[in-house]
């Protein structure tokens, strides 16, 4: 990672704020972005440990999708668990938009 990190987004949520990130990766060569779900006693004057999920999506899922349909933020808050959720999808300039109309190949799918 070169660089520093950039707030895309923030929103309280279930008295936590769910973020995402972006930076720039030296190995992709690329901008890459990252949702973070911190539960309110990470944001609090005095901060504690607490574990972390790293949840990887497959197929066609972005950061996006995991922050918006699944609804791990109400769960993350009662049990106090930070949860970081990348973007997995393919990087490049040659990777086509699906193949034979096929939507789990290509740019934001996971294959």
């Amino acid at each position: 990672m070169t660089g520093k990190l950039k707030q895309i987004s923030s929103s309280c949520c279930f008295g936590g704020y769910q973020n995402v990130m972006e930076h720039f990766s030296d190995v992709l060569n690329c901008k890459m972005k990252f949702g973070i779900y911190l539960p309110d006693c990470c944001v609090a004057k005095e901060p504690v440990s607490v574990p972390i999920l790293f949840w990887l999506s497959g197929l066609t899922c972005t950061e996006e999708n995991f922050i918006i349909k699944s609804g791990m933020q109400r769960f993350a808050s009662k049990f106090k668990v930070i949860v970081v959720n990348p973007d997995t999808s393919p990087r490049g300039d040659d990777i086509p938009v699906g193949i034979d109309g096929d939507p789990n190949f290509g740019v934001a799918a996971g294959l």
